[in-house]
């Protein structure tokens, strides 16, 4: 099994060309130069972010699982330890709410009330 390569910032930034286009997610680093004519977004995207910190603007796009398991074939290293960022993990949603019983009784409740208090007065006025 060989040995991760490292690189620093400064090594990345020499691959920003079509030539040569490496850029960083989560640490890793990558040379897309052979995906940039097949990545669905255009060559364009990857050349702006090519010789730098990308993660951000690839976690914005939400790639697939997909994408991500294609990323692995492509690298070619890591940023070197000092340089490294740390990540943070994002929460998927909780679609969940605790309160949703409680929230749903009082949507039924006011309009139930409402109907029941203009049936009376309805009845109370216009029957007499």
């Amino acid at each position: 099994m060989s040995e991760v390569k490292t690189y620093s910032l400064a090594q990345v930034k020499e691959h920003n060309t079509n030539k040569s286009s490496w850029i960083v997610i989560h640490n890793d680093i990558y040379d897309v130069t052979e995906f940039l004519n097949e990545h669905p977004g255009g060559e364009e995207v990857l050349l702006e972010q090519a010789g730098k910190e990308a993660t951000e603007a690839f976690e914005d796009v939400g790639h697939s699982s997909d994408a991500r398991e294609m990323m692995k074939k492509y690298k070619v290293g890591e940023l070197i330890e000092s340089e490294r960022k740390q990540i943070p993990v994002k929460k998927e949603p909780d679609w969940k709410n605790e309160q949703q019983d409680d929230n749903q009784l009082k949507q039924w409740i006011v309009p139930l009330v409402l109907g029941l208090l203009a049936t009376i007065l309805y009845r109370f006025y216009f029957t007499q």
